[in-house]
């Protein structure tokens, strides 16, 4: 009761409340910074490993294994940051990144070039990435009250969205003019200035009691608190299926546009900023759609338009239709994304919000990893589109399962 209350005090009104929080706005300012690193490391690392190899299946394998940390880690992960100090936690996961960011790229230009040590590198990366992402949501729960979560979290989705309108966009110009391993560099350099906007933080959170029941126990304590929450459970199941096709989409966008549409480094980052374009309309609308239409109808909706941005996709035969299928599904994919991440806070007790993001994260990606390896194959076996049109059809199927279910009925 007494956290509630003390939510409510942070402010009158959401501008206020967002933007005269001094720790909202570092969040933001490191995520933003987070943001760009991370846009340039998305694309630099699958076209190193393309021309190194040329291979379908290891760029899958690749994009398989940076799921594997939020499969087998997140739900410890997310017990440990309810009981430590999440400003540490967060400066800890954002050094390492930089750590191993910049030692990838000594053993690139050293000659060592190996696809282990890149499967390697993802899966350190993606663990720090979700360990700092896990934490963050932590201290915006407490800092931020029930009502202005969703503007929260798509203040935080603007952010990412807008580094995709400009981010891929120079990446591709950068490596036009430079190696492909001046990527990696720029995001560890990157990394280190988000580390230093993180050390801003206000240290002002509660202290953390030491409590009788151990690890296990309070893991415990979160699964129940999730199965008990019968419209977060059935939501979770259903995004298990949704991120497996979105996982086999993203898997084939750089191969199908390399090898199908045969874009150069610079079109593939051009295009690739419609991805910005279409989750920065969709961050922008998300508040405005909620209060117009009811949260279930409205993800249900964003469901089925995403299978149709799958379908597009499948259909292009030039870059205009390519990345009108890339913005179209930037644009629905966001915003139920938000949907799901909002929902999960506001339904979620303050003191289990670190587990119940570990417990829902790892499920949300339970069949990723195997649905993106079986992406990688389906386009050496077939091609690329096929893929698309896949994922487009299983999308279709969810949907109608979806408005059979209580989600449909949510408000």
């Amino acid at each position: 009761m007494s956290t509630k209350a003390s939510n409510l005090n942070v402010g009158i009104t959401a501008k206020q409340t967002i933007w005269g929080n001094k720790n909202f706005v570092i969040l933001l300012l490191s995520g933003f910074i987070i943001s760009i690193g991370s846009k340039i490391y998305e694309l630099a690392l699958p076209l190193i490993l393309y021309d190194l190899t040329k291979s379908s299946v290891i760029m899958s394998t690749m994009k398989g294994i940076e799921f594997l940390p939020n499969l087998f880690l997140a739900i410890f992960i997310g017990v440990i940051v309810d009981r430590v100090n999440k400003k540490r936690w967060s400066l800890w996961a954002i050094a390492i990144q930089s750590i191993v960011l910049i030692g990838l790229y000594v053993m690139i230009n050293s000659g060592y070039t190996h696809p282990g040590l890149f499967y390697i590198t993802g899966f350190i990366l993606m663990t720090c990435s979700y360990a700092y992402f896990n934490a963050r949501i932590s201290i915006a729960k407490h800092v931020l009250p029930k009502e202005l979560l969703t503007s929260a979290n798509a203040s935080f989705s603007f952010i990412s969205t807008f580094i995709g309108i400009m981010g891929p966009a120079i990446t591709g110009f950068i490596l036009l003019f430079s190696n492909l391993q001046d990527g990696l560099l720029l995001t560890a350099i990157s990394f280190v200035m988000a580390f230093g906007a993180m050390c801003l933080l206000d240290s002002n959170e509660e202290k953390i009691e030491k409590k009788d029941s151990n690890f296990w126990q309070e893991l415990k304590d979160g699964w129940i608190e999730l199965r008990t929450n019968r419209p977060l459970w059935l939501m979770t199941i259903l995004v298990i299926f949704t991120n497996a096709t979105s996982g086999m989409v993203m898997t084939m966008i750089i191969f199908f546009a390399k090898e199908n549409l045969r874009l150069d480094n610079g079109e593939l980052g051009l295009v690739l900023s419609c991805a910005g374009l279409g989750g920065l309309i969709g961050s922008s609308l998300i508040s405005y759609l909620r209060k117009k239409i009811p949260l279930g109808i409205l993800l249900g909706l964003n469901i089925i338009l995403v299978a149709f941005a799958y379908l597009i996709l499948s259909q292009a035969e030039n870059i205009w239709i390519f990345g009108i299928g890339i913005f179209l599904e930037a644009l629905f994919g966001i915003m139920a994304a938000i949907l799901i991440w909002t929902f999960r806070l506001e339904s979620t007790p303050n003191h289990l919000i670190g587990r119940i993001t570990g417990l829902t994260g790892s499920i949300f990606k339970l069949a990723m990893p195997f649905a993106i390896f079986a992406a990688g194959y389906m386009a050496d076996w077939f091609n690329p589109a096929f893929v698309f049109s896949l994922a487009a059809i299983l999308n279709v199927i969810f949907f109608i399962v979806y408005i059979r279910t209580p989600l449909w009925k949510l408000s």
